[in-house]
């Protein structure tokens, strides 16, 4: 779906829902540091921004184009388009630019150096040393998540240009034009408050409100935020019976535990067998098959054998073909559970691993001969 403000084209009935925090970025006096809860209100507001889900809200997006279109020294955008994912608004952009009728690309002047800007203010005042600490305690908790999560979508919407040489290369282009809304939450965080920052409020008031966006003299394209978002505890893409990133439109990326999967092999995940798991070709699909399917139940199985047992514990080695073996510790806790059972747990350790001790003292950062305990806990 496309769907355009200023013409007659906007389409569709969205619900709207309640943009998350509408403030300005820019509100810091100069000389003054952020007090200690400011960076964590910065992080929390902007966590919760990157991982919003469900449609846009459109008249708060299109007013932030516009205000960053106008701090930028710009005139507004004479048309704005709406996307329903970074795959539809890339094609978009892509079609626009060949045609010629968007304009260049004005992602310099909207972006690159109202970031630049408050970058540098923000440094010149706090110094190497305190701009280290202010990112460690802002924008580096959202960094790492952030890069994973654009990266996939960047290799998904090129994976999905149409196979021709030529269109994937025309979406690369068009993908380094791309304002990231919603996923610029890092920056985001690190920046509000500052002194300097209120040039970044149009990005900031699209970010609230929408995902990614494309900035060009004439036409500014805007994509719907994603409808789904499931991740595990490392902020890793992470799903095991459906799209662990969906749009409106239907791109989706499938993930176990960060780790790219075919949509069809979670299918398979529910029905696999032993036999099913050795008979995988792809090292890294086998991998999230044992993972899915449980080490100790593969072990059980699949006929293993123990190849060394002792006091610590029994030590279990799986060889997989094309690729390195998997081993295991069984280890027994010696504390009993309410019920007076003793849980029984299995370490992975490295394929290297000769002894069930060796094994249990590296789990512990130890060397064998280091590691005597009174007791398995």
């Amino acid at each position: 779906m496309e769907t355009v403000s200023g013409k007659t084209m906007t389409t569709g009935n969205a619900t709207v829902p309640t943009p998350v925090g509408t403030e300005p970025m820019g509100t810091r006096t100069a000389g003054t540091a952020p007090s200690g809860s400011e960076p964590l209100d910065a992080v929390r507001e902007w966590r919760e921004v990157a991982a919003a889900t469900g449609a846009a809200d459109r008249p708060a997006a299109e007013e932030g184009v516009r205000l960053a279109y106008r701090l930028a020294g710009l005139p507004e955008p004479e048309t704005i388009l709406w996307a329903d994912s970074p795959r539809a608004g890339a094609a978009l952009a892509a079609r626009l630019t060949a045609r010629g009728t968007s304009g260049r690309s004005v992602r310099d002047a909207v972006r690159d150096r109202p970031w630049a800007t408050a970058r540098g203010r923000l440094l010149d005042r706090l110094g190497p040393a305190g701009w280290a600490g202010h990112w460690a305690l802002t924008g580096a908790r959202l960094w790492d998540g952030m890069v994973m999560l654009t990266d996939r979508i960047r290799t998904g919407v090129t994976d999905e240009s149409g196979g021709a040489q030529g269109a994937e290369q025309a979406v690369r282009l068009v993908l380094l034009d791309a304002v990231l809304g919603q996923h610029d939450a890092a920056w985001l965080a690190a920046f509000a408050g500052q002194e300097g920052a209120d040039a970044l409020d149009g990005i900031a008031a699209v970010a609230r409100a929408a995902g990614w966006w494309w900035p060009y003299e004439k036409t500014a394209i805007v994509c719907e935020r994603p409808v789904a978002l499931h991740r595990d505890e490392a902020g890793r893409l992470d799903r095991g019976d459906g799209p662990a990133l969906a749009f409106p439109d239907g791109f989706a990326l499938y993930a176990w535990r960060g780790m790219p999967v075919p949509a069809a092999f979670l299918d398979e995940l529910d029905g696999l067998t032993p036999r099913r798991i050795r008979e995988e070709e792809n090292a890294e699909l086998r991998r999230v098959m044992l993972e899915h399917y449980g080490y100790d139940r593969y072990l059980k199985e699949s006929g293993a054998k123990p190849v060394q047992r002792d006091e610590t514990g029994v030590l279990w080695r799986v060889e997989l073909p094309g690729d390195e073996p998997q081993v295991m510790v069984e280890v027994v806790n010696s504390t009993p559970e309410p019920d007076g059972t003793h849980r029984t747990y299995w370490l992975r350790v490295p394929p290297r691993t000769r002894t069930a001790r060796e094994g249990v003292a590296w789990t512990f950062g130890l060397e064998e001969a280091e590691y005597a305990p009174q007791r398995q806990t």
